[in-house]
This record gives structure tokens, C-alpha cells and sequence, in this order.
């Protein structure tokens, strides 16, 4: 399936139903939802992200998910029985993350507390320093594990997965979540 720029653009402004599986044990919150992702309803489905790459390298999913014309039943269940949940900071889908305001980034934080506080994960990685310190206003907050604001769950920060973000790449990003991943006991500790 492809998209026009007219088809995309009429999915701005939509959200995205987070995925929120039971148990919840690791849960992403990307910045916000790509145009592609609103017009899918699949996170990270844009052709480009490295999300799914980056979470396939890493060892956390056994095959390379293909989320561009929506998830499948069998990503789906490759996601949700190991308790990976989607979700995002700001919920309105743009064409670049650029195009969200401070406010709603505050905002969003405010919202990423809430679904945290009621849902309880084992552990939330936000994909975005730049986001990460402005949502959170922790300015100088650097990559990795911080101290959390909620008892009892572990709070990391771990690089965009954009195909925008030229600063990491699959590698990068695989090897920070698999730690994360780790950390929310989805996959063992390599030795």
C-alpha cells in the first residue's frame, strides 16, 4: 500500500490508539504519530522508521515486522504476548515532530504520566531525547536510564527511530533496545 501526499495529509491532526497489552511490560512512547501511522493505525509504520529493524536486530522480535499497511495478526501477537505496548507523548500525528508546539509536548508528558500511573509497565522508554527534555523540562538529560518519577517503574530514554534522526542508526538503536528490553525482562541478559 502507498500513500499520496493529498492521502497522508488528510490523516493530520488524527491520533493513534495506543497498544496497550495485559500484562504491560515495556512500554515505547514515541514523540508523536507519523501521518503514515494515523493513516495505518500501526505505530512506527512509516516506510523508513527503524523501529522494527532495530527491535528484529536486537533480538526482542523473532521476524522483522512490517507494520506499513498495518499490522498483521502475527505482529500483533509478536508484540503483545511479550507485553510491548506502543504509545506516544503527543498524540497528534504530523509529517515531523518539529511541528509540535512546547505546550503540547508539557502536555503530553502530562498524559505519559497518567497512562503510566493507571497502567503500571515494567519499565518506559521514550524515543527522543530532544522531546524527552523538553516534555519532561530536563534539560540537560542524557540518553539512557533516569531516574523515574513513578514507584516501581524504570524510566530510560533511547534515540528517535526517524528515519529523520541521521544520529543513530539501526545498530545504535538495537543495542539501546535491547538493554531497555532487558531491563523489562523480555529478553535475557546476554553474558
Amino acid at each position: 500500500m502507498g500513500f499520496s501526499r493529498a492521502e497522508l495529509d488528510a490523516f493530520r491532526d488524527r491520533t493513534v490508539p495506543d497498544l496497550l497489552p495485559d500484562p504491560l511490560n515495556l512500554l515505547f512512547a514515541g514523540i508523536n504519530p507519523s501521518l503514515w501511522t494515523a493513516a495505518t493505525g500501526a505505530h512506527f509504520a512509516r516506510p523508513g522508521n527503524r523501529f522494527y529493524p532495530a527491535l528484529y536486530r536486537a533480538g526482542i522480535t523473532s521476524t522483522l515486522i512490517d507494520a506499513r499497511d498495518g499490522y498483521s495478526e502475527s505482529d500483533l501477537a509478536q508484540l503483545t504476548s511479550k507485553g510491548i505496548g506502543n504509545s506516544n507523548i503527543c498524540p497528534r500525528a504530523t509529517a515531523r515532530a518539529d511541528e509540535l508546539t512546547r505546550e503540547e509536548l508539557l502536555a503530553g508528558a502530562d498524559r505519559l504520566n497518567r497512562l503510566v500511573t493507571e497502567r503500571q509497565p515494567r519499565v518506559v522508554a521514550v524515543l527522543g531525547i530532544t522531546a524527552y527534555r523538553s516534555a519532561f523540562t530536563v534539560p540537560k538529560a542524557q540518553l539512557g536510564q533516569q531516574e523515574s518519577p513513578w514507584p516501581g517503574v524504570q524510566l530510560w530514554v533511547a534515540p528517535n527511530p526517524s528515519g529523520l534522526n541521521a544520529h543513530a542508526t539501526v545498530d545504535d538503536l538495537a543495542a539501546a533496545y535491547r538493554e531497555i528490553a532487558e531491563a523489562a525482562g523480555i529478553v535475557v541478559k546476554r553474558p
